[in-house]
């Protein structure tokens, strides 16, 4: 019997060959490593835009429309020369309105119409101010006034007639607590959907409205009964604190419930990155870019200091626009979860226990 023929020797290296360049691909995208590669750039994106969002709108206030009251006729305060002066040293951004006497002025000043009083008082000019509409804003019109009128040798006379709390000198604390609520509404959505993911889409709300108003209420209590540092409307400030949390928390859910385990780039951009910024809280619209002063009405973050700023200040002068704000993000998000859930149904949830990383 004849030896059998020898099993024929590949060619040198083919033994070792590598897997083709698909196959790592797909092992690479099945892996936990795509996701991780992918949160290094946004977590460094998200570290950058960060910082140049709240620079931008916050380093450097520049006036760029201050509305303003004049009581009667504008000629008479320093034949003009003076509100002539203060128009250049606020960079054209000054807009004034004429109101026929001063309880109508005072009226639009407690409606936050204008944020400030012109008027002719005593041979010079009086300009009563509203530190509670936002300090930033008052504090430049009560220097430039008083430059102005040095420079005109005009006598000035400053008044502020709606001051902050002797807690909150610089009026950050509401938009601290809102900043607060916003964020702490969206990371408890975020633990939900972690912890509590076999939750039904009812329940996930019922949840959500339950940690929102105890959280709310912790807010509120540290904030006025504990710490003293301002005196809220406790009910009121409450649910607005609640309504804030409960909304950042349903816009978290839905974008969970459209995007999985990505939701929380939209989530923290909207209440985060381009909200909180623009909310008026730290710097008053006046003094951000205009665009960014628009926005933040309509955001979150804004329609909840704007509320609270009301609530705590202007009591007999609040708006409803802000509740709007809040309830219809609320409303088009819970429809969108549910209507998802509905859609879905043997899709409880599909963000992965990896992406609580995101927090």
């Amino acid at each position: 019997m004849s030896a059998p023929d020898p099993e024929p020797v590949p060619p040198h290296g083919e033994h070792a060959r590598a897997p083709a360049r698909g196959d790592r691909w797909a092992a690479f995208k099945a892996s936990p490593y795509l996701p991780a590669v992918v949160l290094l750039f946004i977590i460094a994106a998200a570290a950058g835009l960060f910082a140049g969002s709240y620079t931008y709108a916050m380093a450097n206030p520049t006036p760029r429309n201050i509305p303003a009251a004049v009581v009667g006729d504008p000629d008479t305060l320093g034949d003009k020369v003076f509100l002539d002066r203060l128009e250049v040293a606020l960079d054209a951004s000054l807009v004034l309105r004429p109101y026929a006497t001063e309880a109508e002025a005072r009226t639009a000043l407690e409606e936050q119409k204008v944020f400030g009083i012109l008027r002719s008082e005593d041979g010079g000019v009086g300009l009563d101010v509203a530190s509670a509409s936002g300090a930033s804003v008052a504090q430049l019109l009560a220097e430039s006034t008083l430059k102005v009128g040095e420079a005109a040798q005009v006598p000035v006379k400053v008044k502020d007639v709606k001051p902050l709390q002797r807690g909150d000198p610089r009026g950050l604390a509401l938009f601290y607590i809102s900043l607060a609520a916003v964020i702490i509404g969206f990371v408890g959505a975020i633990q939900l959907s972690v912890h509590a993911k076999a939750l039904p889409p009812l329940d996930r709300i019922a949840f959500t409205v339950a940690y929102a108003l105890l959280g709310g209420f912790a807010i509120a209590a540290v904030v006025d009964w504990m710490l003293g540092s301002v005196d809220l409307p406790f009910l009121q400030s409450w649910m607005i604190l609640a309504f804030t949390m409960f909304t950042t928390g349903m816009v978290f859910t839905m974008f969970n419930a459209l995007m999985g385990r990505w939701a929380m780039i939209p989530t923290w951009g909207l209440m985060v990155l381009l909200g909180s910024p623009s909310s008026g809280g730290a710097v008053s619209w006046p003094l951000l870019p205009s665009v960014l002063g628009f926005i933040g009405r309509w955001l979150p973050p804004g329609a909840s200091v704007n509320a609270q700023h009301a609530a705590v200040y202007y009591q007999g002068h609040q708006r409803v626009f802000p509740y709007l704000v809040l309830a219809g993000w609320s409303l088009v998000s819970c429809t969108v979860f549910l209507v998802w859930h509905h859609r879905n149904p043997g899709d409880r949830d599909h963000m992965p226990q990896h992406a609580a990383a995101a927090t």
